[in-house]
């Protein structure tokens, strides 16, 4: 297994970074369209960088344990590498057998409004680059109050992760 401080790294990155991106993409995606424009499916291509991150283990200094929490915060680009908005949340650690797995809260702020995202991340602990993933988009601000859809998460480079979001009008 690789070490807590390396796992939670990636898992927070992508978190981070897949929510702060939703809101951002969509903005930058639509001009003036907000996200519960009815009948107005997008898709929005964001790249995350992880710009803080905290650990709170259970087992200082141990074992990963369930309960060993993470907060990250990430800087969020459109695909022209313009900054768009940038990401916050927290990962509980929820199982540590079979590669371990996690629930992660998220707020992405964004012009406009506030996305939020959570779900759960698989994998964690297994050696490597951290685990692609899906979340669900839970609602937002703003021009995103009645947002839904979810977030792909994939790791492109360390602490970098694209974010392909999906809302559904």
């Amino acid at each position: 297994m690789r070490p807590i401080r390396e796992a939670c790294l990636g898992t927070a990155s992508a978190l981070v970074t897949l929510l702060a991106c939703a809101p951002v993409a969509a903005a930058a995606a639509t001009g003036t369209d907000s996200a519960h424009d009815k009948g107005k499916d997008r898709v929005i291509t964001l790249i995350g960088r992880l710009a803080e991150q905290s650990r709170f283990p259970v087992n200082p200094g141990g074992a990963p344990a369930q309960g060993d929490r993470t907060v990250v915060r990430s800087i969020l680009f459109d695909e022209a590498g313009k900054q768009v908005g940038e990401t916050a949340g927290t990962c509980t650690t929820t199982r540590v057998a079979d590669g371990g797995a996690e629930v992660c809260i998220v707020t992405y702020t964004l012009p406009g409004g506030q996305l939020s995202v959570q779900g759960m991340v698989f994998g964690h602990l297994i050696p490597g680059p951290p685990p692609s993933f899906d979340n669900g988009i839970t609602g937002g601000t703003g021009e995103y109050a009645r947002a839904r859809g979810s977030v792909h998460a994939d790791t492109i480079a360390t602490g970098t992760r694209r974010f392909t979001i999906d809302l559904k009008g």
